[in-house]
């Protein structure tokens, strides 16, 4: 129990860690693009990411 819970966390973490990445290399600086001209925005989307793949069904 205490692994999966680590293993979410740490999913969590790199994909919000992702979405800021892909708001400051990639973002879109005039405001149109409402994913990625908010760094809040596509951090909380990228650690949802995270959260869907570690979360998913497949075993491993």
């Amino acid at each position: 129990m205490k692994k999966k819970m680590i293993l979410l966390s740490l999913a969590i973490l790199t994909g919000a860690a992702l979405g800021y990445s892909y708001y400051y290399f990639i973002g879109c600086r005039t405001g149109s693009c409402p994913l990625t001209s908010n760094p809040y925005i596509s951090t909380v989307y990228g650690a949802i990411i995270g959260l869907l793949i570690a979360w998913s069904p497949v075993k491993r």
